[in-house]
């Protein structure tokens, strides 16, 4: 009898490690499942971006600038106007009058457009990632200065006017970067 309540005693031991190996194993498994799900095959959402330019440029002290003529493959994905004193990032306010658009390429690259007027060697610094200058574009008949971030990684173009600075980034060459600030009109 003894010994058989110890096999009994045994063979639950035993089911209650395997049962506690299943509870602790099978969450690590569905986490790691969805750590390792491919995000590039989500889909991107379009946006609507007018509201916030038409917005931006009746408010602006400067030219506000948008792309015009972009094949269909461009997604719009992001656009904000801040206002000097509005809620801007992590909502403090902004020191500067702040135009933001963002579209996906037809590359599957993020091109960004940020305008601004206030503080502009800081808003360089932020987007640009800190680039250091590396030549110049003429676009348009316009030039703008090139940068390359440290790690080589992000390409921008920097043009300062008077009332404002306009910098297009992504991480691609400049020959699509200048193809794409080709693009971008005022009013």
């Amino acid at each position: 009898m003894a010994t058989d309540r110890a096999r009994s005693r045994r063979n639950a031991n035993s089911f209650d490690l395997l049962r506690s190996l299943a509870l602790i194993l099978i969450p690590i498994a569905l986490v790691g499942a969805l750590m390792t799900i491919n995000l590039d095959d989500a889909p991107v959402r379009p946006i609507n971006y007018t509201p916030q330019l038409t917005t931006a440029r009746e408010e602006a002290p400067y030219p506000v600038l948008a792309p015009v003529g972009l094949p269909g493959e461009w997604v719009p994905t992001s656009a904000t106007w801040t206002k000097v004193g509005g809620l801007g990032l992590n909502d403090e306010p902004s020191v500067r009058n702040e135009w933001k658009l963002g579209f996906l390429g037809p590359d599957k690259v993020y091109y960004g457009l940020t305008q601004g007027d206030i503080e502009t060697k800081k808003l360089v610094s932020e987007a640009t990632r800190e680039g250091v200058e590396d030549g110049e574009s003429l676009i348009r008949g316009v030039t703008w200065e090139r940068r390359v971030s440290p790690d080589g990684r992000t390409r921008s173009l920097v043009q300062s006017e008077d009332k404002v600075t306009t910098i297009v980034s992504a991480d691609t060459d400049y020959p699509a970067l200048d193809a794409y600030a080709a693009t971008l009109k005022s009013g």
